[in-house]
């Protein structure tokens, strides 16, 4: 799966779009994190969503700052960087704990349909049966 978001500096003539992996059209959007001009390619489909990443990001560079007291912009970005990491492994650990929970309900739905076909099986059986 080609990355939505490619950060390397626009490098062809202005208004020229770049052709990313996966076919996508990207075009250069200027971004602001923490006092700093980023240019990124980007699927216009997609800027929304990067708009919101770089207001997210920058939300956590400025609370991590007031928090740490750290003042070195390097540091605030690796910190923020191992608590974004941290934080997408626990919601993979959920997502794969999720996705197991929901395999074994459907493992038991699926027993408790074929155990109640087996035993509708049956009663037609004795009724057909009876009435012979």
């Amino acid at each position: 799966m080609a990355p939505a978001l490619v950060a390397r500096q626009w490098q062809t003539g202005a208004g020229a779009k770049f052709r990313q992996e996966g076919g996508m059209s990207a075009q250069p959007v200027d971004i602001q994190i923490f006092g700093r001009s980023l240019r990124v390619n980007c699927p216009p489909e997609q800027q929304d969503a990067l708009n919101m990443a770089a207001e997210d990001l920058n939300q956590r560079l400025q609370d991590l700052k007031v928090r740490t007291r750290v003042t070195n912009t390097e540091q605030l970005v690796f910190i923020a960087a191992l608590n974004v990491c941290h934080e997408l492994a626990q919601e993979r650990l959920k997502t794969r704990d999720y996705a197991a929970n929901m395999e074994q309900r459907i493992r038991m739905l699926q027993q408790t349909i074929e155990q109640a076909l087996l035993e509708q099986g049956r009663i037609s059986e004795r009724q057909d049966a009876q009435f012979e």
